[in-house]
């Protein structure tokens, strides 16, 4: 799509607009974290049902991947993001009056629905307003209003849980509160489809694909996306549980604190690495994932906070340099006229990774132990690491 014909001074009003609209879809998309051992102490279910929930959004973002992710390059930018912040919204309110576990279920699926519509639209979007000659430079904003977005919400959750009144529904009141403020200042953005078509004439059909000529180029970001994810989703979805269980910190404020810290040092390692090449980036975090993940378990061993705060920064180094190296490369190898199609196929990977090894570790917590389930999950992470860098080093892109 043609970028807008823009001062630079208009452009990057309006592409901050966008970036905050980014920035809120991933608040509400981590929002719930520390909230999660209330949730579980409120209604009294499992914690492999809390796996599952957590699974639910992930279920979300796919389908909205699959069927509605070419929606915004076909009605338009704002047509498309409005609706998602409507689904957000109903998200919103589903945590709020949740009376058992079965609206957490719904809750997350809408909020997974309306991040993965919103996030593909806001990407594209600040990409055709950056007005600057950086050719990576949108996808480092994107990349680090999406993590800056995942810091600031299990913060804000986990002190308005702590400090406030209502701490099953005020984090989520406020969170209306921005997604209302986000609303209004997409409107001020400009459109950037330049020939719209109406919604009843917008196709839904899947797309999907690796063209044959790259899939041994892909199959390194692929396996990087899906490790650095599940490192990621390991944090999001279990870090409360773990702090509560192994070292007697059941506290929200706490658990949103480490959350924070993960995300926080991604978006900035994302920011201050932009001169790293990709191929050299992403190695680099595939170094760094086994360390961070097997200091995690030494802090649950050693029942240690500081060994904790030190493994999610490690992490948040990893995730961060491992998400922008890997999606530039594919930006990179990704043919012109099948783009969507791969990126797609990336961004699968990821949703996968974020979801799949969290079932996984609260099935087998249920049955062997956390301790035990989490051993197992870095030697996985540690293996997957290798794979990536092997490949990665064996069939690097050679342009």
């Amino acid at each position: 799509m043609p970028k807008a014909k823009l001062s630079p001074a208009h452009a990057n009003i309006a592409l901050a607009l966008v970036a905050f609209e980014l920035g809120v879809m991933f608040v509400g998309a981590i929002l719930p974290t520390p909230l999660y051992p209330l949730f579980r102490q409120a209604f009294g279910f499992s914690g492999v049902t809390l796996t599952l929930i957590y699974a639910t959004y992930v279920l979300g973002n796919v389908v909205a991947l699959l069927f509605f992710g070419r929606l915004a390059d076909q009605i338009g930018r704002r047509k498309a993001s409005l609706p998602a912040i409507a689904v957000g919204s109903g998200g919103a309110l589903a945590f709020a009056f949740a009376t058992g576990a079965l609206w957490l279920f719904v809750a997350r699926g809408l909020s997974g629905f309306c991040t993965g519509l919103a996030a593909g639209a806001a990407t594209a979007w600040i990409a055709e307003l950056y007005a600057g000659n950086g050719a990576g430079a949108p996808a480092r904003i994107a990349a680090a209003a999406n993590f800056f977005g995942c810091a600031a919400g299990p913060l804000l959750g986990g002190l308005l849980a702590q400090f406030a009144f209502w701490p099953l529904r005020l984090p989520f009141y406020v969170f209306l509160v921005l997604l209302g403020a986000s609303a209004i200042g997409i409107c001020f953005a400009p459109e950037t489809v330049a020939d719209p078509v109406r919604l009843s004439e917008a196709s839904f059909k899947p797309r999907v694909g690796i063209p044959p000529p790259i899939r041994l180029q892909f199959l390194s970001p692929a396996v990087t996306g899906f490790a650095t994810f599940s490192l990621i989703g390991f944090y999001s979805a279990l870090i409360p549980n773990l702090l509560g269980e192994s070292l007697h910190l059941s506290a929200p404020a706490i658990s949103g604190i480490v959350v924070c810290a993960l995300f926080g040092v991604a978006a900035l390692t994302i920011l201050s690495a932009g001169r790293l090449p990709s191929q050299a980036t992403m190695l680099t975090a595939l170094v760094l994932l086994p360390p961070s993940v097997w200091l995690l378990v030494g802090a649950e061993l050693a029942r240690s906070l500081p060994l904790l705060l030190g493994a999610a920064a490690l992490g948040g180094i990893a995730g961060g340099l491992g998400y922008r190296g890997s999606l530039e490369i594919v930006n990179r190898i990704a043919p012109a006229d099948r783009r969507s199609e791969t990126v797609s196929s990336y961004l699968i990977a990821l949703f996968a990774g974020n979801s799949v090894p969290v079932i996984g570790i609260g099935l087998l917590s249920a049955h062997l132990g956390p301790l035990d389930a989490h051993i197992i999950f870095a030697a996985v992470i540690t293996a997957l690491a290798a794979i990536a860098f092997w490949t990665g080093v064996r069939f690097a892109p050679k342009h």
